[in-house]
C-alpha cells in the first residue's frame, strides 16, 4: 500500500513539475489534476483511487497537491481528526476539497473530536472547500475552529473559496484571538513577512452551535496610528497589511455563542445576503451581529440580523476602532436585545466616515445607537426606518463621551415609531450630535430636531409609507447617498422621503 501511494504522489508530483515545460494543450489537460478519494468507513486500506480510497486523514495529509486535484470524500462517511493538505493550486486550477458519491447519501462528515482544528489551510494558496459537514463537539472549552485559513510570515495568499459548507457544534472557549475560537477563522500571523489574503470568497454556508466566534479574521500586520493602543501593539506589531478582495455572501449563521461575523486588517471587503440569527447567546465578553475592526471601505449590505442575546453589546451592526469608511446599508435587524448600531472607538483609536443609511429596523433595544468614548469622526446616519412595540429603547442615542471628545454625528431623515411606552431618552455629554429632518412618532422629539415631524408618518407594517404620509417628500438632500432604498427603487433628483422607503405612498 505504502508504494502504491508513494506511486501515486510521486506521479502528481512528476506531473506538476512538468506544467511548466508544457505545451498550451498539455497545460489544459493538467489543470483537470487528479482525483484522490478518501472513504474512511472503508475496511481496508487503498491508494486514494476511487475504487481503493483512502481510508484516514493521515493518508490524505501525506500527498501533495497540484494545480486541479481534488480531494473527495465518500458520502456517508465519517472521517475523525485534523485534515491538513500540503501543496497549492494555481489561479486556473485550484486545488479542490469536497465530495462524492451518491447525492442522496448525508454529507460526508470531518469531526475534529476535540483538535484545534478540522481543517487547517496553512502557509498556501488556490484552494476551494466545499461541500462538506464539519464539526468539532468534543472536550468542548478549549480552543478549536471548524476551518482555518492561516498565513505566517507567508506574503500574500491569493484564490480561496469556501463554499456549502455545514459547520456545526464547534464548541471552543471564549478565546478572541488570532488562533480561535470560530466556525470559520481567517488568520495571518508572524513578524518578520507582511502577509494577507488577496481573493477570499466565503458563501452559501449554514453554521449552527458555534462558540465562540462565526467567521472571524485576524492578523498581527495590523499596527496604524488609527488603532491607537485599542488592540496591544506588542502582540500586534506588524505594519497594517490589509487582506484584500475578500466577500462574504450568503451565509447562515445561527445560535453563535458570540460574535456573528467579525472583520479584521481588510479593506474593501464587502459582507452581503448574510442571515445570523441568534449571536451573543453563551459568551460573556462583548459581541456584535456583523462588525468591523481597522479596516478600510467595507461595505456590508442586504443582510439580516436578529437575535441579539444580551446588551454586551448585542448590537446587529459595529463600526469599531480604526473602521474608516464603512457602510451599512439595506439591512434588516430586529429582535437584538443589544440594539441597531454600535461605533466603538476607545485608547486611542479612531472611527472615521461611517454611513448607515436605507436599514430597517423592527424591536431593537436597549438603545438603537451607542457610541464609545473614543474619537468618532463625520458619521452619517440617515433614512434609516425604526419600529418598536415589543422592543421599548431605554435610549434612542447612548453616548458614552467625555465633553472634550470629538464627536461628529449626524442623524437625518430617520424615521422613529414606537407603540410601546416609554424608552427613547437621549443620553449624551457633549452637544456634537445633530438631528434634523427627522420622524418622531409615539415618543415626541427627544432632541431639537429643526424641520423634523411629529405627527403619525403612516409607517406601514412593510416599512413602506401609506398614501398622504407627512414623511413623503419631507427630508433633506443628502449627496452620495447610495442611489437607491431599502426596497430597491431608485433615487430620484429632489427632496427625498424621511425613513428608508422612497417610493410613492401606498393607498
Amino acid at each position: 500500500m505504502r508504494r502504491q501511494r508513494t506511486a501515486l504522489a510521486t506521479a502528481a508530483l512528476t506531473a506538476l513539475a512538468a506544467t511548466a515545460l508544457a505545451t498550451p494543450a498539455q497545460a489544459a489537460h493538467r489543470q483537470q489534476g487528479t482525483a484522490f478519494y478518501v472513504d474512511c468507513a472503508a475496511t481496508a486500506p487503498g491508494d486514494g483511487s476511487r475504487h481503493h480510497p483512502w481510508t484516514t486523514l493521515a493518508d490524505a495529509n501525506a500527498l501533495t497537491y497540484g494545480p486541479g486535484d481534488r480531494l473527495l470524500f465518500h458520502r456517508g462517511s465519517t472521517c475523525t481528526g485534523t485534515l491538513t493538505p500540503q501543496g497549492a493550486g494555481s489561479a486556473e486550477a485550484p486545488v479542490t476539497i469536497s465530495d462524492y458519491g451518491s447525492r442522496t447519501a448525508p454529507r460526508a462528515v470531518l469531526d475534529g473530536a476535540g483538535a484545534h482544528d478540522v481543517v487547517l489551510l496553512s502557509n498556501t494558496e488556490h484552494y476551494r472547500v466545499s461541500n462538506l459537514e464539519i464539526t468539532n463537539a468534543a472536550a468542548p472549552g478549549t480552543e478549536r475552529n471548524g476551518i482555518r485559513l492561516r498565513l505566517t510570515d507567508y506574503g500574500t495568499a491569493h484564490g480561496f473559496e469556501l463554499d456549502h459548507l455545514y459547520i456545526h457544534d464547534v464548541r471552543g472557549g471564549d478565546y478572541k484571538t488570532v488562533t480561535g475560537s470560530s466556525a470559520i477563522h481567517i488568520a495571518v500571523q508572524g513578524t518578520t513577512t507582511a502577509s494577507s489574503y488577496d481573493g477570499l470568497d466565503i458563501h452559501h454556508n449554514l453554521i449552527e452551535d458555534v462558540d465562540r466566534e462565526g467567521i472571524y479574521f485576524k492578523s498581527t500586520f495590523s499596527k496604524r496610528d488609527l488603532v491607537g493602543n485599542q488592540q496591544d501593539p506588542n502582540v500586534y506589531p506588524g505594519a497594517w497589511t490589509p487582506s484584500t478582495h475578500i466577500r462574504v455572501s450568503y451565509n447562515t449563521l445561527k445560535s453563535i455563542g458570540g460574535d456573528g461575523m467579525k472583520l479584521d486588517t481588510t479593506a474593501g471587503a464587502r459582507i452581503d445576503h448574510n442571515r445570523v440569527d441568534g449571536f451573543q447567546l453563551r459568551s460573556p465578553s462583548a459581541n456584535a451581529g456583523i462588525w468591523t475592526f481597522n479596516t478600510d471601505d467595507t461595505t456590508i449590505e442586504y443582510n439580516e440580523v436578529s437575535g441579539g442575546g444580551n446588551t454586551h453589546d448585542g448590537m446587529s451592526f459595529d463600526a469599531d476602532g480604526a473602521s474608516q469608511r464603512t457602510v451599512f446599508q439595506y439591512n434588516y435587524s430586529h429582535d437584538n436585545k443589544g440594539g441597531f448600531l454600535l461605533v466603538c472607538p476607545y485608547s486611542g483609536a479612531k472611527t472615521v466616515d461611517t454611513v448607515a443609511r436605507y436599514n430597517v429596523s423592527r424591536n431593537d433595544g436597549a438603545r438603537l445607537v451607542q457610541n464609545c468614548w473614543g474619537p468618532i469622526l463625520n458619521t452619517q446616519i440617515y433614512n434609516n426606518s425604526f419600529y418598536n412595540k415589543e422592543q421599548v429603547p431605554t435610549k434612542l442615542v447612548e453616548d458614552d463621551a467625555a465633553a472634550t471628545t470629538q464627536h461628529e454625528l449626524t442623524f437625518r431623515n430617520n424615521l422613529f415609531v414606537s407603540e410601546g411606552t416609554g424608552g427613547y431618552a437621549y443620553k449624551v455629554t457633549i452637544p456634537k450630535i445633530t438631528f434634523d429632518h427627522n420622524a418622531f412618532y409615539g415618543i415626541g422629539s427627544p432632541v431639537a430636531n429643526p424641520d423634523g415631524i411629529t405627527t403619525d408618518p403612516l409607517l406601514r407594517s412593510d416599512f413602506r409609507l401609506g398614501a398622504g404620509s407627512p414623511a413623503l417628500a419631507a427630508g433633506a438632500v443628502v449627496e452620495n447617498n447610495g442611489g437607491r432604498d431599502y426596497f430597491g427603487h431608485p433615487l430620484k433628483p429632489g427632496t427625498p422621503n424621511i425613513g428608508a422607503y422612497a417610493g410613492r405612498g401606498i393607498k
